[in-house]
């Protein structure tokens, strides 16, 4: 082929392309200006019913902090031996109700026993010792005063009969300790409430401080929780909290009961303790998901289903007479209000507005709308509680 035909060619082609790529360019150009444009008036009007219509209303919604923990009783306590001995008796069992100073177990007394026996003996020997040393020292004190013996010597008897009695006194001392020592061998429950471990069985030896029994007061249960710096500032001793507890279906109250001063090393999580409410099944290592307020304020809202996101910004279609109006709201904050997903309100929307739900489907702005005869808003004014609140996306 000669090199000017397939020149001529190939710039056929090239003009054969572009022309199309025009076309096509104009027919998406035209398409998109069509539907940026009213609805013409010529067109057939949608026909609503109520289900297609929202309000904006104003509710109540609660911003919260979601935390999790576990169930730990605030008064709880090991019981241990406090000297080495066999175990002999555990008179409870996992589950038992006991008192302060109940009897819940025994070790063998038989070494204790022979200590304080020697101990008391030892202490009638040292007694013996000083009411000799007594004796000598008034004999001695007569003589002097007779002339028959020294100076020197009543003193020396002053001496002994002062260190019999530093001895007796260590005597007596020895059988205190021994008398404790005894005692110490029966344990005893330091606060009431119930046995939830019995770490020892009878016939074992245990050391001293050996745990034994641990016992836990169910009265008064409070939740442990980690709360980040960022929601720290809104957090307050006594805020209103709503717990989930594991295996119970109704959800239990509690408050914040303190806050720790010291953030956790590792973390850098601040803990705070929630108290909880008491409840019969409620025990100790349960796991629980709770929901702390840290406000509550009443807001102007829309359905979040009635937002659309098919244009650069967030909008939504308002009833204007008989037509669908195209508006983009400022928004705030969204919750959940009514069981309902909703979304803050901050300028664009008056309360009542009515608008065109997103189960609609696509409308064009300006199309023609017929009413139903009575249109009834999805929900009606009021207040609601709003759970995890946080930040709605803003035009």
């Amino acid at each position: 082929m000669k090199p000017w035909l397939r020149w001529t060619l190939g710039l056929a082609v090239v003009a054969a392309l572009g022309s199309v790529a025009g076309v096509k360019l104009k027919a998406r150009r035209a398409e998109q200006a069509a539907l940026s444009q009213p609805a013409p008036a010529t067109s057939a009007a949608l026909q609503l019913t109520p289900s297609d219509l929202v309000s904006v209303r104003r509710v109540e919604l609660q911003r919260t902090l979601e935390v999790s923990g576990s169930l730990k009783a605030v008064n709880s306590a090991f019981v241990k031996a406090r000297v080495a001995a066999e175990l002999t008796r555990v008179a409870v069992r996992e589950g038992d109700t006991v008192r302060a100073g109940q009897v819940l177990a025994q070790l063998d007394t038989t070494e204790y026993d022979l200590r304080l026996r020697q101990a008391e003996q030892q202490a009638l020997s040292a007694r013996s010792q000083l009411e000799i040393a007594q004796r000598q020292l008034a004999n001695n004190k007569a003589l002097v005063a007779q002339g028959f013996i020294s100076a020197t010597a009543l003193d020396t008897a002053a001496a002994t009969e002062a260190g019999a009695q530093a001895t007796l006194q260590a005597a007596l001392a020895a059988v205190g300790l021994a008398k404790k020592a005894r005692g110490d061998a029966t344990l005893v429950a330091p606060i009431s409430g119930l046995v939830s471990q019995r770490l020892a069985q009878p016939g074992e030896r245990v050391a001293v401080d050996a745990r034994v029994l641990e016992i836990v007061d169910l009265s008064r249960l409070e939740v442990e929780v980690a709360v980040t710096p960022e929601d720290l500032p809104g957090l307050r001793v006594g805020a209103p909290v709503k717990l989930k507890v594991d295996g119970l279906d109704e959800a239990v109250s509690g408050r914040v009961a303190r806050i720790n001063p010291s953030a956790a090393a590792g973390s850098r999580t601040v803990p705070a303790y929630v108290a909880v409410a008491a409840h019969p099944a409620l025990r100790q290592g349960l796991f629980t998901r709770g929901w702390i307020e840290l406000d509550r304020r009443s807001l102007l809202a829309l359905p979040a289903s009635a937002l659309r996101n098919d244009q650069a910004q967030p909008y939504v279609l308002r009833v204007a007479g008989t037509q669908a109006q195209a508006v983009v709201p400022k928004l705030g904050v969204q919750g959940v209000a009514d069981g309902t997903d909703v979304v803050e309100v901050l300028q664009g929307l008056a309360e009542g507005d009515r608008l065109l739900a997103g189960s609609l489907g696509v409308v064009r702005n300006g199309t023609l709308l017929k009413l139903p005869a009575v249109a009834g808003a999805n929900g009606s004014n009021g207040g609601g509680a709003g759970i995890g609140l946080s930040a709605a996306p803003k035009p």
